[in-house]
């Protein structure tokens, strides 16, 4: 998978390329990571890539002749990578939406604004999609591009180096995940549960999977809308309830 970003401030997403787990994908040529300055495509000497909106208003807009100009110059390279625009208007990330473009595309192109915004008249030409990371307003796109190939990155196979790593992680398969213990075994009192210290593979399955029940239930229980519960998630949730009963009775 190629990562290409074009922004504005090219040393935030240098840095985010060079450590980590990015990082260790990249060593591995599992993953390639570019970073395209926008600014290297304005039109004049002064390096101009925004100018006062049609119409007044607060704020500047960032020019269409430079944005695509970084654009088509990122095609060049990866023809067949998908331009992703990042905007509060876009299409909400997920889980769902990471696994398509890690199954779906050898390359994404991610085109942070800045400023106000962006000329619309990029929207229509070069963007493949418009892309939000959530409802709610941030600087320029560049943390939200950095979100996004995080996310997408850990899917790739060998970038992780465990295939279970993710099959685990929260909102795979609609629930979160379940809690997690180290050392040391006792703390200020709290312990670690028994099931865990037992060594019996499949009661720690099932520990498991009851823990990222209950965390789904009480979390986010809105994810149990999105795929309906297995046989043997309705029945761990059934024994659960007969426990909080037995509880609420003592």
């Amino acid at each position: 998978m190629d990562f290409t970003v074009l922004t504005l401030f090219p040393e935030l997403i240098g840095s985010f390329f060079e450590h980590g787990m990015i990082s260790r994908g990249i060593e591995k040529n599992l993953i390639t990571g570019h970073c395209i300055n926008i600014r290297d495509f304005s039109c004049d000497r002064h390096n101009t890539v925004d100018d006062r909106p049609y119409g007044g208003g607060s704020g500047m807009i960032m020019k269409i002749e430079p944005l695509q100009a970084a654009i088509l110059h990122a095609k060049k390279r990866t023809p067949e990578s998908q331009v992703i625009l990042m905007t509060p208007q876009g299409n909400k990330f997920n889980q769902d939406k990471a696994h398509e473009l890690a199954v779906k595309n050898k390359g994404l192109i991610f085109v942070c604004g800045r400023y106000e915004g962006i000329d619309e008249r990029i929207y229509n030409r070069l963007v493949d999609e418009e892309m939000s990371i959530g409802d709610y307003v941030m600087t320029g796109g560049e943390l939200a591009s950095m979100v996004i190939i995080d996310s997408i990155a850990r899917l790739i196979p060998g970038v992780l180096g465990s295939l279970e790593s993710f099959q685990s992680d929260s909102f795979t398969g609609d629930r979160l995940e379940y809690a997690q213990y180290t050392r040391p075994e006792e703390f200020e009192g709290l312990t670690v549960p028994d099931t865990l210290l037992s060594g019996n593979h499949e009661k720690i399955r099932l520990w498991r999977k009851k823990s990222s029940l209950q965390r789904t239930f009480l979390k986010r229980p809105d994810l149990f809308i999105k795929s309906e519960l297995t046989t043997d998630e309705k029945k761990i949730l059934k024994q659960w309830c007969r426990e909080l009963e037995t509880f609420v009775r003592e």
